[in-house]
């Protein structure tokens, strides 16, 4: 019996929060959606894209607010403590929700315990993308760029354990090479820096860095998926590259606090679906390297299970580490 009270208290508090909003149609105030990374980065891009649609939908205005740090973790406690009513949602990530559990020795949230998945929102590509200087039009010409010059070609990330940290240590790892990483603090910061010539590469989310691709400022090797991007048939995997085994499967979703009551949830995640159901919508992701989704909470939750346990096996691989 005394194993069932920490169920029973969770019940409860999800009943009182619900009786405490059931005479107010929800939503009845602004809606904070939260990205736990900095401005500029996929992410940010996704939340903003669909915070308009959301605000038509849904009546009420959809504020994006970055709280970054910690890998995501900063944003992702936040609302994990924040109020069950709906009024704050998580642009959540793969980062803090599938790999930081594998990285911190303590998190200050438990993503499978305080949030609630709502609706997965893309399935995005991550590219390997090189500035112009580097003398590499394919990913072969680029190891071998890179093998020449031992601890000189510098990769940046979004931070230290996220998925493009991940993946360069893994591309490392596959190949031989040896890449120095640059950790920053957020997508948009490393891509500035890409640009700029600081840092020679990236393998990271293409949503961000095609249209500097597209403008020509940078080079694009290859994909990180099995398949080839819709956006972009003529790049090749990193598989086809000839690095064997390579695969990183990234996404963007809605989660909430874990005690927001069903009707809630299933509001946020009817507004969502019907947003991305938009061909205009539709259509922008997919120029970005994002393919919709607007699966249910269970399914979103079940995909979270599978790949956590994917993410900590490359963690173990790599050895990567957060302090």
């Amino acid at each position: 019996m005394l194993r069932k009270l920490p169920c029973l208290a969770a019940c409860v508090f999800a009943l009182a929060a619900f009786a405490a909003h059931a005479d107010t149609p929800f939503p009845s105030k602004p809606i904070h959606l939260v990205v736990p990374f900095a401005p500029g980065g996929s992410t940010d891009v996704v939340a903003r894209l669909l915070a308009e649609e959301m605000r038509i939908d849904l009546g009420q205005p959809v504020i994006v607010e970055n709280r970054a740090g910690a890998n995501g973790n900063i944003g992702g406690d936040f609302v994990a403590k924040s109020a069950p009513d709906g009024h704050t949602v998580l642009l959540a990530a793969a980062g803090p929700i599938e790999i930081n559990p594998s990285l911190y020795a303590s998190m200050p949230f438990s993503p499978t315990k305080d949030l609630r998945p709502v609706t997965k929102l893309v399935s995005e590509v991550n590219i390997m993308a090189v500035h112009p200087g580097v003398p590499a039009r394919t990913v072969q010409e680029f190891i071998a760029y890179a093998k020449a010059n031992p601890n000189k070609v510098n990769f940046g990330s979004a931070g230290n354990g996220s998925p493009g940290q991940l993946g360069g240590e893994w591309f490392n790892q596959l190949t031989g090479t040896k890449m120095i990483h640059v950790p920053y603090k957020g997508t948009g910061p490393a891509i500035n820096d890409l640009l700029a010539g600081q840092i020679q590469v990236m393998i990271d989310n293409m949503l961000p860095l095609w249209p500097h691709v597209q403008s020509g400022r940078l080079r694009a090797l290859a994909v990180s998926t099995t398949q080839r991007s819709p956006a972009a048939p003529d790049l090749p995997t990193l598989e086809e590259a000839g690095v064997k085994g390579f695969e990183i499967n990234v996404w963007k979703g809605l989660m909430v606090p874990a005690a927001t009551p069903a009707p809630i949830v299933m509001k946020l995640h009817d507004s969502a679906v019907r947003a991305l159901s938009k061909p205009a919508v539709r259509q922008r992701l997919m120029e970005l390297g994002a393919e919709a989704a607007g699966n249910s909470p269970e399914a979103f939750k079940q995909e979270i299970q599978r790949e956590t346990a994917a993410w900590a096996a490359l963690v173990k691989s790599t050895g990567v580490r957060v302090d």
